[in-house]
Parts: C-alpha cells; structure tokens; sequence
C-alpha cells in the first residue's frame, strides 16, 4: 500500500469521505491509543473501504497529524473570549479562564493523555502542539496589550502563566492528590498570575 501516491480529493463527496475519515480515525485513536488502532478499523468506523484510506492517507500516522491540525486547540486550548475579558475585572477573567482549561481537559481526557504522551516521542505531534502553545500564547498577548497591561518581557509572562494554568489542570483532572483543596489551589493560581502579568 505504501507505493501508491495519496491525492487531496477535489470534489465535495471525496473531501467529505476524506473528513469522514479523519474524523472517524482520530477519534478511534484517542479512545483506544495510536498503537492500538489500525487502518481497518479506521476503514470500518468511517464507513469506508481500506483502499479508500490509502488515496487519501500514507498511513494512520498521516491521519493522527491531520486530526491534530484540526482538533488540537479543541483538546488543548479554550476558546478565549475578548467580550469575557472587557466586562469582567482581571481576577475574574482569569478564573474563567482557568474553568475553561478544565472543562477542555475533562471533556477530552483520553484525548488529552493520548497526545501527551506522543508530544515526548513523535516530531510531527510536538510540532503542531507547540506551534498551537505559541499561537494561545501569541493571542493571550495581544489581549492584554490591547488592555494596557506592561508589554515589557508579556510574551513570556503570558507563556509561564499558560504552563501554570496546564499544570493545575492536570492536577485537578489527573493527578487527584488526596487532601489538596482545589478551590484554594485554583485562588494562588490566579492571584500568582496575577502578580506575574501586572
């Protein structure tokens, strides 16, 4: 399978089919682990035969990266909201913020440590995850200029606080230590960013 040469479908049926099947495999991929899922079942969950996969796709890796490119902020990175921001004060926003990372965490939590886990081993996967990491961090920065905050070394601030927010996530959702009280956790978050941005 791997001679023949994949094609980027032109009409609407084969650009659906193709959709289909990235929707389809990666999905499968983050319920059951990459190396746990294979063509065929990619094949039977999208409706489609196998041969179809190989016009479309080298490999399931090849289907892994176009899911990422299309679902990575989904998993990853909240929706950040510029209305949220100008009628909320900082601390409040902030809060929001950090439930929507968890929300995102939560709903897609195999998803999430599926990929994780790939980010440490596959070049294509750590790519597309840090460029997705800079452009949160790049969007964060512009918000915050917008809304007068001190540009001096922003970027960087924005950065540290996005890995602090993460961090926090993956307590709350993974970690689960016992006798840590998360609301309290959830407060120094805030108010440490809220240092380190003003």
């Amino acid at each position: 399978m791997g001679n023949i040469e994949v094609r980027e479908p032109i009409q609407k049926r084969s650009i659906e089919k193709k959709e289909k099947i990235i929707s389809a495999g990666f999905g499968l991929i983050c319920k059951k682990g990459y190396y746990n899922t294979n063509t065929a079942e990619i094949a039977k969950a999208a409706n489609v035969s196998t041969g179809i996969i190989y016009q479309y796709f080298k490999d399931k890796h090849d289907i892994l990266i176009a899911g990422l490119k299309k679902y990575t902020y989904n998993i990853f990175f909240p929706n950040i909201n510029a209305v949220e921001f100008k009628n909320n004060n900082f601390e409040d926003f902030l809060k929001g913020t950090i439930y929507k990372f968890i929300e995102n965490h939560k709903l897609s939590k195999i998803a999430h440590e599926e990929i994780t886990s790939m980010i440490h081993t596959d070049i294509e996967v750590s790519s597309i995850y840090y460029d997705a990491e800079l452009s949160i961090t790049n969007i964060m920065t512009q918000l915050l200029l917008t809304n007068n905050f001190n540009p001096d070394n922003l970027k960087e601030k924005v950065h540290i606080s996005i890995h602090l927010i993460d961090d926090l996530c993956h307590e709350i959702i993974y970690h689960k230590h016992k006798n840590m009280n998360y609301d309290k956790m959830i407060e120094i978050v805030v108010h440490s960013i809220n240092y380190i941005l003003k």
